[in-house]
């Protein structure tokens, strides 16, 4: 049990260069950038949609607090 909460740990120091170190492998300085921009991009548009969704359940809690009154 403790071995797995070990795996799933946050990497360390050395860890990160190593990582860092074969991404500029795998992908070239060159590519970096643009990976990078992507990556931007993405989580823009994860919160965007994100913000539109909490911004609709809003609106419909204040929709359904205030009914329209019986005739």
């Amino acid at each position: 049990m403790l071995s797995a909460i070990l795996l799933l740990s946050m990497p360390g120091g050395g860890e990160w260069v190593i990582i860092i170190i074969g991404v500029l492998v795998l992908f070239g300085g060159k590519k970096i950038p643009e990976l990078m921009r992507g990556v931007g991009q993405g989580i823009r548009e994860f919160n965007d949609a994100k913000d539109k969704v909490r911004n609709n359940i809003e609106e419909g809690m204040k929709n359904d607090s205030n009914p329209p009154a019986a005739k």
